[in-house]
C-alpha cells in the first residue's frame, strides 16, 4: 500500500521566554534545533515548511509568516495546513528534539482530522478538513489547541513518551 503524502511543518513562533534566548538556534551537537527538526521533517514528508514570525530569527531554511501577532501553536496550525501542498500536515515543534521520523509517520497515517500522542496536541497531524475549524477558534481568540481536539475526528496515538519530550530550558536541552 503507498504512503500518504505528509507536508512537515516546523513551528518556530514561540517566544522562549522560559528558555532565555530563541530555542530554535540552540545546539544540539553540530546542529541546531531548528536545523535539527527540518532535516527530521525531510527525512519524514514529501514536502517541508517552516511557520513563525517572519523577521524574529535568522534560519537557513524559508519561513512561511503565520500572518497573525497571536503568539499560539494555532496559529501556525492554521498557516501550515494553509500553505501546505498535500491533504495532511505533521507538526512538529522545534522544541521536541527527541521526535523521530516512525513517530511522525505514524501520527500522519493515522489522522483523520487529527493524530495527537497521548501527551497532547503537538507533536501532532492535522488535516485540511480541520481548517475551517481551527481558523473559527484563531479569529474567536480560542486558541489552545488541545481543546479543538473535542471537535474533531481526531485520534489517539500511543507513542513512546521519551520521544514526547520537550525542551524549556538549556539545563533540559545539556540533560539530552
Amino acid at each position: 500500500m503507498a504512503r500518504r503524502p505528509l507536508t512537515g511543518v516546523l513551528l518556530v513562533g514561540g517566544a522562549s521566554r522560559r528558555f532565555g534566548s530563541p530555542k530554535a538556534l540552540a545546539r544540539v551537537g553540530d546542529e541546531t534545533l531548528a536545523e535539527r527538526a527540518w532535516r527530521l521533517l525531510g527525512d519524514a514528508c514529501e514536502e517541508r515548511l517552516a511557520v513563525g514570525k517572519a523577521g524574529e530569527l535568522e534560519l537557513p531554511f524559508p519561513l512561511v509568516d503565520d500572518g497573525t501577532a497571536v503568539r499560539a501553536p494555532l496559529a501556525g496550525v492554521v498557516a501550515g495546513l494553509r500553505a501546505a501542498a498535500h491533504g495532511v500536515a505533521v507538526f512538529l515543534p522545534v522544541d521536541a528534539p527527541r521526535v523521530t521520523v516512525d513517530a511522525l509517520r505514524l501520527l500522519g497515517e493515522a489522522c483523520r482530522d487529527a493524530a495527537v500522542p497521548q501527551t497532547g496536541p503537538l507533536p501532532g497531524a492535522y488535516a485540511k478538513s480541520a481548517l475551517p475549524l481551527l481558523e473559527r477558534r484563531l479569529v474567536e481568540g480560542e486558541l489552545a489547541l488541545g481543546r479543538a481536539l473535542a471537535e474533531l475526528d481526531a485520534v489517539r496515538v500511543e507513542l513512546d513518551p521519551a520521544l514526547l519530550v520537550n525542551v524549556n530550558s538549556p539545563s533540559e536541552l545539556a540533560a539530552l
